[in-house]
């Protein structure tokens, strides 16, 4: 049975700080409002859902006790519909939608939810803990280092250097003012509202379209105290790769993704159920899926599951007329375009997250709706979407339009 997506919105991404618009707009509004948005612009009865998804990498405090479940419920649903929440990291939004997608081509769900939510400004990154980091005897057999060591060690072990960093990060921010000027995102975006239904986000606040190679070289890398310094990543990394002399670190708060908050939803079913409200499938799903890799280096998965995933369509990188990747750190995105032999022009071409930021849990099903709205605005055919994830995996989609 074949799964299609129906619609897809998400809301601006708020600095993931105090001061951002959204930090007075708990998860649980977030998450109840693209809930509504997918049910009200579609005009479903809610019965019909089988099931909702939300990916969420921190689900503590507010975030906790099943905030899928808790979101049906808040945006009156129908109380037959159950929620669940998933972890899967940076790409736990993604995996939501391909679970969706997944009970579709079973037969479980005639109509499914996938999306996610993060409030990064009211639950701190990390929060939950977790024996990776926190277990000394896991942290040591996994060569356990921050993401950014990670991200630091891609650079200099494929011969990435800051300036190339940070021409990327420029661009990114070019292509993220060019693609709201434009009004690319129009049909996506949800703005969030308060309690008394008054507007506080309309835009994504994150960005930075100032951004220029004067003004990042002022920036001084991040990552370096924890490499060199306590506790000393550096040595935990040269020890998993020897024939590395020095980790060059790199990245920097201008060249990384930002810490923002926001919530996603995809509203994914097969035919019979579009067939049932007059909906036009907007793209078909043509292969989804994860794959692990090395934990230390944690963010070369994309290219590996962007392998399994052309495999498992029958289709090779020629055949993919668009490409997004979650730009997690300037590094991850340049290494993909070694390994997958891709020109700058086919790949997040509306900017990613060093532009917009990444609310862990909810991004994966917001870059998928970007590669959406992008295939239907310029008229190509084919996206493959995919995230890097924490702990060394990947997660991907192949997506056809209709």
């Amino acid at each position: 049975m074949e799964a299609f997506i129906y619609d897809a919105v998400r809301t601006p991404r708020g600095r993931g700080k105090a001061d951002g618009s959204l930090h007075e707009i708990t998860p649980i509004q977030l998450a109840t409002q693209v809930l509504e948005a997918v049910r009200d612009r579609n005009a479903i009865d809610t019965a019909d859902v089988d099931d909702v998804i939300l990916g969420c990498v921190s689900p503590v405090g507010e975030q906790g006790a099943d905030i899928a479940r808790v979101a049906v419920l808040n945006a009156d649903y129908a109380q037959t519909v159950p929620g669940v929440q998933i972890n899967r990291f940076c790409a736990s939004g993604l995996e939501a939608v391909n679970m969706a997608a997944a009970k579709v081509h079973s037969g479980e769900a005639m109509f499914a939810i996938g999306g996610g939510v993060e409030s990064m400004s009211r639950v701190p990154m990390a929060s939950d803990g977790g024996a990776w980091a926190m277990d000394p005897a896991v942290a040591y057999k996994t060569y356990f280092a921050p993401q950014g060591i990670g991200a630091d060690v891609i650079a200099t072990k494929f011969g990435i250097s800051r300036t190339d960093a940070d021409a990327y990060a420029v661009e990114s921010q070019k292509r993220a003012k060019r693609a709201w000027d434009e009004g690319r995102f129009a049909r996506s975006i949800v703005p969030v509202k308060d309690v008394i239904g008054q507007i506080v986000l309309d835009h994504d606040e994150h960005m930075r379209p100032d951004a220029t190679m004067q003004s990042l070289a002022a920036l001084k890398p991040s990552f370096t105290a924890l490499g060199e310094d306590m506790p000393g990543f550096d040595t935990v990394a040269l020890l998993r790769y020897p024939e590395l002399e020095k980790v060059d670190h790199i990245h920097h708060a201008g060249n990384s993704s930002g810490i923002v908050d926001g919530a996603a939803a995809v509203l994914v079913g097969n035919k019979d159920m579009g067939d049932k409200y007059g909906l036009k499938p907007r793209a078909r799903i043509r292969a989804m899926g994860s794959i692990g890799s090395e934990p230390l280096i944690m963010l070369t998965g994309p290219e590996f599951v962007a392998g399994k995933l052309l495999a498992r369509a029958g289709m090779t990188a020629a055949d993919i007329d668009l490409w997004e990747l979650n730009e997690a750190f300037a590094s991850v995105v340049l290494r993909y375009m070694q390994a997958m032999d891709l020109d700058h022009d086919r790949i997040n071409v509306n900017g990613g997250a060093i532009a917009f930021g990444h609310p862990l849990g909810a991004t994966g099903a917001m870059v998928l709706g970007t590669a959406l709205d992008e295939l239907e605005r310029s008229g190509k055919g084919t996206a493959l979407i995919n995230l890097c994830v924490g702990a060394g995996m990947g997660t991907g989609i192949i997506i056809e339009r209709i």
